[in-house]
């Protein structure tokens, strides 16, 4: 398998994604047209391209995994992510799950009346240091916000 070409292709995948994400307008286009195509056309399409991989890889049926590696250790684990296989397939986790956290951030700054000027780093975060703009967005949203319970959990 060409290990660069699948994470070139979901690499640039998810940052047009990102990029609608940030920047499309998401008042137009019947509300809430752009945060579907986003959610199935990029976590929806990289979650399958993931899971069309991951287990191909991990049993040895497709080149590219390590023997060694588990999830039972740190060894284990650096060992899976030390193959192009294992970093090509992790890295695809990555965008997946962050994408679909920057779309509940995305959504929940739109209802709580978040100006895209604020959002747009608050997603840069969260598209490069996944949890630490995850954790940005909830302060930002306990600023707004006197009860902790609104502040905090998901809606």
């Amino acid at each position: 398998m060409n290990w660069e070409l699948v994470f070139t292709v979901s690499n640039n995948w998810a940052l047009l994604m990102w990029l609608i994400l940030a920047f499309a307008p998401r008042q137009y286009f019947g509300g809430d047209m752009v945060m579907k195509g986003v959610f199935y056309g990029g976590v929806s399409l990289l979650a399958l391209t993931y899971a069309l991989i991951v287990i191909p890889l991990m049993t040895g049926m497709i080149e590219g995994g390590s023997s060694e590696g588990n999830f039972s250790s740190l060894a284990g684990v650096q060992a899976l992510l030390s193959s192009d296989g294992g970093a090509t397939i992790g890295w695809i986790h990555f965008l997946a799950f962050d994408l679909f956290v920057g779309i509940w951030v995305a959504r929940n700054a739109d209802k709580y009346g978040f100006a895209r000027w604020i959002q747009v780093p608050i997603l840069f975060f969260v598209l490069m240091l996944g949890p630490l703009g995850l954790v940005l967005y909830l302060l930002l949203r306990f600023s707004r916000h006197n009860r902790v319970a609104d502040a905090v959990v998901p809606q």
